[in-house]
């Protein structure tokens, strides 16, 4: 099987540091920092997929994106 996570995760650079870290990440509130490794991700907020960092997210094969983690596991049925 082929690795669909492939060029779905990016590393936070100095560019992108500045750009997020005003609102830090959604999943977790911490601030980024440089060489985090990051990936867009759907959530329990509003307005579409934001950049989150990778631990805070699942892969879902079935939608071949990430998803918040504790928002799968909330689509689970699972305690997060």
């Amino acid at each position: 099987m082929p690795n669909r996570r492939k060029g779905k995760t990016f590393i936070i650079d100095l560019e992108k540091l500045n750009t997020l870290n005003s609102n830090g990440c959604p999943a977790c509130g911490h601030k980024f920092n440089l060489g985090d490794t990051a990936v867009w991700a759907c959530g329990a907020w509003e307005g579409g997929a934001r950049v989150i960092h990778e631990q805070d997210a699942v892969f879902d094969h079935r939608t071949n994106g990430f998803i918040e983690r504790k928002c799968y596991s909330a689509k689970q049925g699972q305690v997060p």
